[in-house]
């Protein structure tokens, strides 16, 4: 799977450098500068260094539950915001394709990262569907810097790739979390009848609709079509309170953002010993996963007619990992789950590859299947 990703990235070597300049190279430091000495990221780093000194930070549950809920209800809020207004500008002629690309890529990556993750880097079920889930879904981060890196080389992407950025939130955690609950429910059920004790295994089907219908995707999707409805047939003035409320860049998303985070750290800390023994096989597929994800991203971008910039940021969205929407997702649904792995591998290794390395590579990606 690794194998033609390295290979080209090994052909593309000379490009690269000619596209990456040394003053590329200094925005690109500045960028993790700007994006990694932040409160939100540092939060999480104040949550680790508490459990290794034994410090005194408890977050009460009920605030943590009320948080994830409120960041949940954000996502699917902006999300839904965002589409209509992209439908209301450009209707669906020009996006049809690239959507349902993007939605194809969006149930295809966090089955391969959970098949990866489980089969060959040996992750348990649980662990192995929260890490998915990560990679399923996208960070927003992530997009603007390809989208700027594009600019830059004066290949401006297509003007709808925030719709695109939309559908590719939530149904990879989706599908992360129902292989994750219906597997790990089987996996109890065969531990449970060789011990001798009669269990009822759950199907498919109601893993499915349990997770479907839980708390975390239905927030989700629920306030997603919230959103879409109201910014369509709202009036502006009535609809802009409810967006200051929700709006991820306001003051009180970004602060709920770090004391969720916060109490992530707080939780990874105490499992930071797991990291240790997975520590290599979760570099690897934090580095080489995101290339395989990217080249799938850039080639069904350009056979959906993207241009060159666009197919170089769908790679990149679809080669990066959610560190925001899919944490409380998981933590909901997939208690069991080691948040230490998933955090760490989207925010400590795939975040800054992509980021320093991977969106030029996207970009040498797009041309050398014929974007233009």
């Amino acid at each position: 799977m690794f194998t033609l990703p390295l290979a080209l990235l090994a052909g593309w070597m000379p490009g690269m450098m000619a596209v990456v300049s040394a003053e590329q190279i200094g925005r690109v430091l500045e960028s993790l500068e700007r994006n990694l000495l932040t409160p939100i990221p540092l939060c999480f780093v104040l949550g680790l260094i508490c459990t290794q000194i034994h410090g005194g930070i408890k977050i009460p549950k009920e605030l943590y539950l009320s948080i994830a809920i409120f960041l949940l209800m954000s996502i699917g809020f902006i999300g839904g915001h965002e589409l209509a207004h992209e439908y209301h500008e450009h209707g669906v002629a020009t996006i049809w394709k690239p959507a349902l690309a993007t939605l194809v890529l969006g149930c295809v990556t966090p089955i391969t990262s959970y098949v990866v993750l489980r089969y060959l880097c040996r992750f348990s079920i649980a662990d192995a569907a929260g890490i998915a889930a990560h990679y399923g879904s996208t960070s927003a981060v992530t997009y603007a810097v390809a989208n700027s890196f594009v600019e830059q080389t004066q290949h401006p992407a297509d003007a709808f790739l925030p719709t695109l950025v939309t559908i590719l939130e939530c149904p990879g955690i989706a599908i992360a979390l129902v292989l994750g609950a219906a597997l790990s429910s089987r996996d109890r059920a065969a531990k449970a009848r060789s011990a001798g004790v009669a269990v009822r295994e759950s199907k498919l089907g109601e893993a499915l609709y349990e997770v479907m219908t839980g708390q975390s995707i239905m927030l989700m999707a629920g306030l997603l079509v919230i959103g879409f409805v109201s910014t369509l047939f709202m009036d502006a003035k009535a609809f802009q309170p409810f967006y200051d409320f929700f709006q991820s860049k306001g003051m009180l998303f970004r602060g709920c953002l770090c004391i969720f985070l916060l109490e992530m750290g707080l939780v990874a800390g105490e499992r930071l010993g797991d990291l240790v023994k997975v520590g290599p096989a979760l570099v690897a597929f934090g580095i080489l996963m995101p290339l395989v994800h990217g080249f799938f991203g850039v080639y069904l971008g350009h056979l959906a007619g993207l241009n060159l910039g666009g197919c170089t940021v769908l790679g990149a969205i679809v080669a990066s990992a959610s560190y925001i929407a899919a944490p409380p997702a998981v933590r909901l649904t997939l208690p069991e789950a080691n948040p230490t792995l998933s955090i760490t591998a989207a925010l400590a290794i795939t975040f800054p590859f992509n980021i320093a390395f991977g969106i030029p590579i996207y970009f040498e990606m797009a041309k050398l299947v014929g974007a233009t």
